[in-house]
């Protein structure tokens, strides 16, 4: 208390205020709270996964395979009991053999690129080979790296190939044939191997001789391949041209011939018909139709001569006739 001289007194009856204690059972208590909403943003985070449209999702429990998953939002156990491996199965992806390129940059690659055909030449041929993921679960745990074993694969069926091939075949008219049959191929040996990888193509992106002068030497042997399909394909052209006109005539001939042999077999006809009627009228009357048949005979080969006909009874007529009377006529001077 305050005295009168200013100065302050403490009283005996007044007591030192006291601290507070520590309320340990509420401080434990928000600790609590604290480390539960940990555990439950923890499992939140665990428990959920996505799986875009390109990929499905592996998940193994206790390491084991248990499921595969497609495209969406899908739970799983937390705390590592189960466990998520996405993999890119929808995606195309590419091997480069003889060669590599990233971006506009172009590395050739001798040692995979150079190779020797059946007729003992060398070549070099660059390969592109697209391939995707077909079972994530054989992709994933049946070997250590289906990639390489792929690209080790392709490159020993190409030397087989290409070894079993001519150099013109490589260079030239045969490169479908080759890319078919490293196809088949590598995906025959794939199914055996089942690395869970698939095939989609092989294409001989660059082949070409070791040499320049090779080079230019089948360059040469292309440009006169080329030359003579142009050359039959114009032959060919002439030929789809002519034909028609050929074939126009001949159908012309052919109606003509058509229309000469009707026209014979009708005459034909008519000339039997003929000698039928004239062959019934003979044997009604045979001696009239006999002396008309050689009158109309004589006519025919005879037809400058005048025939007269002597009507006389015979011997003792009163008729006398003349033959030829013109020449008489003629020779006397007209009318005379």
């Amino acid at each position: 208390m305050m005295e009168e001289n200013g100065t302050y007194r403490w009283s005996a009856d007044q007591q030192t205020p006291q601290k507070k204690k520590p309320n340990f059972k509420r401080t434990g208590k928000t600790i609590l709270v604290v480390i539960l909403a940990l555990v439950v943003l923890l499992m939140a985070g665990t428990c959920f996964y996505t799986v875009d449209d390109k990929q499905q999702a592996v998940v193994t429990t206790f390491g084991k395979v248990t499921d595969v998953t497609d495209a969406g939002v899908h739970f799983k156990l937390p705390f590592g009991i189960q466990q998520v491996e996405k993999v890119d199965v929808n995606v195309y992806q590419k091997i480069e053999l003889g060669y590599s390129s990233s971006g506009n940059l172009y590395d050739v690659n001798e040692s995979e690129s150079t190779m020797i055909t059946g007729d003992y030449n060398i070549v070099n041929v660059d390969f592109f080979v697209e391939y995707k993921i077909s079972d994530p679960v054989q992709y994933l745990y049946s070997s250590n790296s289906p990639e390489l074993i792929l690209r080790n694969l392709i490159q020993s069926q190409v030397r087989n190939v290409v070894g079993s091939s001519s150099v013109d075949a490589v260079l030239t008219d045969g490169k479908e044939n080759i890319q078919r049959q490293v196809k088949e191929l590598v995906t025959a040996i794939l199914q055996e191997y089942d690395i869970g990888l698939s095939l989609v193509d092989v294409k001989i992106q660059d082949a070409e001789p070791p040499t320049q002068e090779v080079i230019e030497a089948f360059k040469a042997v292309e440009t006169a391949k080329q030359k003579a399909e142009t050359v039959i394909n114009d032959a060919k052209a002439y030929q789809n041209a002519q034909l028609p006109q050929a074939q126009a005539q001949a159908d012309q001939l052919i109606q003509n011939a058509e229309y000469l042999k009707q026209k014979r077999i009708n005459e034909a006809v008519e000339q039997v018909a003929m000698f039928q009627a004239m062959y019934s009228e003979y044997a009604r009357n045979p001696a009239i139709t006999r002396s008309r048949m050689y009158y109309e005979a004589i006519s025919e080969v005879l037809p400058d001569v005048k025939l007269y006909i002597n009507t006389g009874s015979g011997e003792g007529s009163d008729v006398q006739m003349l033959l030829p009377l013109e020449s008489l006529v003629d020779a006397n001077g007209g009318n005379e």
